[in-house]
């Protein structure tokens, strides 16, 4: 039996270059309050949100993530020839099959690059950094751009004061190729099944199909107790898990990047951590608002376009969100 011929890479890659898309709306706290009979100081203490951006009827998810990739790969000075994988983590895509990824790689031009949707919520971005260091490292792929895109409002029930007033629209990309040193720490990444409907959607869809009379259109909810605990208690460890995986302390970071759930997480976690003043936080949740797995990379870009000075430092960046998933990794800043 002959002998099969495997791919071997490049030892290290990192993150080249990141782009980004915001909803084109602008939509305070006042214009939600009503139907969930609250106020701006109700959102804003509980969250931390002053407005969050949504996107306009005619613009859909899909079209935020190729605004987001245009500008990552233009950034990255790669031709389109270059980029043979293509990696969208979202759940705003409107239909089940065929995979956002596919019609977005079309619209990049970045036909025949290989291109698959993966579902892990709020964490999926970190995951889709994870997958795509590992096929570059692996040779498999040359250069990947990895996408977390989502249009939040799609999946919104005004009514509801769980989750409706945190959620927002926006897309966030990077282009992940090889590098002469280590620019992707290890990733720590898991799941919590136990509690797989602390975020959930109100119904199946089989459900609405069988009985639409009875069942309203899926929605998302969230136990919001469960999810902040859990979050600050359990990430916080993964956090500094990666941190040690990583081989690094909390002083050598430049910047933290978690998850834009909630800013009373965000400030709970850099309080866990004891991150020294020199760390920049991201709080790109006050004006943009929770894109799930869009947030990290928004978060990134908003934070280089202030402060350029931390291109080529370190973040840390964690997701975590329904599933309950969740995903760190120390990465060089682009």
């Amino acid at each position: 039996m002959p002998a099969l011929v495997q791919p071997t890479g490049p030892e290290h890659s990192r993150i080249l270059s990141i782009g980004a898309a915001r909803g084109d709306l602008d939509v305070p706290n006042d214009d939600l309050v009503g139907p969930i009979d609250s106020s701006d100081e109700w959102i804003r203490q509980r969250t931390g949100i002053i407005q969050r951006r949504r996107a306009s009827a005619e613009v859909s998810a899909v079209d935020l993530a190729v605004a987001a990739a245009e500008q990552a790969i233009e950034r990255s000075g790669l031709e389109r020839s270059a980029i043979d994988g293509v990696i969208i983590s979202t759940i705003s895509n409107v239909a089940v099959t065929p995979s956002m990824a596919s019609l977005a790689a079309h619209r990049l031009g970045l036909t025949p690059a290989a291109a698959f949707d993966i579902s892990a919520a709020c964490a999926g971005y970190v995951y889709g950094v994870a997958q795509a260091d590992a096929l570059v490292r692996s040779g498999v792929c040359t250069n990947v751009v990895v996408i977390g895109a989502e249009k939040l409002s799609d999946l919104v029930d005004p009514t509801d004061r769980s989750i409706s007033f945190l959620l927002a629209d926006g897309a966030g990309a990077v282009v992940v190729g090889a590098s002469d040193h280590a620019g992707i720490g290890p990733t720590v990444w898991g799941s919590d099944g136990e509690k797989w409907d602390a975020i959930r959607m109100t119904a199946t869809f089989e459900e609405y199909r069988n009985n639409p009379t009875e069942v309203a259109w899926p929605t998302l909810r969230q136990d919001g107790q469960t999810v902040f605990r859990w979050a600050v208690w359990e990430m916080a460890k993964v956090a500094r898990e990666t941190l040690e995986q990583s081989g690094i302390e909390a002083k050598d970071l430049a910047a933290f990047i978690p998850h834009q759930a909630n800013m009373r997480i965000v400030d709970e976690f850099a309080k866990q951590l004891k991150l020294p003043e020199s760390v920049v936080v991201a709080r790109d949740i006050e004006m943009q608002g929770n894109t799930s797995a869009a947030s990290i990379p928004l978060a990134m870009h908003a934070l280089l376009e202030t402060n350029p000075e931390l291109s080529g430092g370190l973040a840390l960046t964690i997701g975590f969100g329904a599933g309950l998933v969740y995903g760190a990794q120390v990465v060089e800043i682009p």
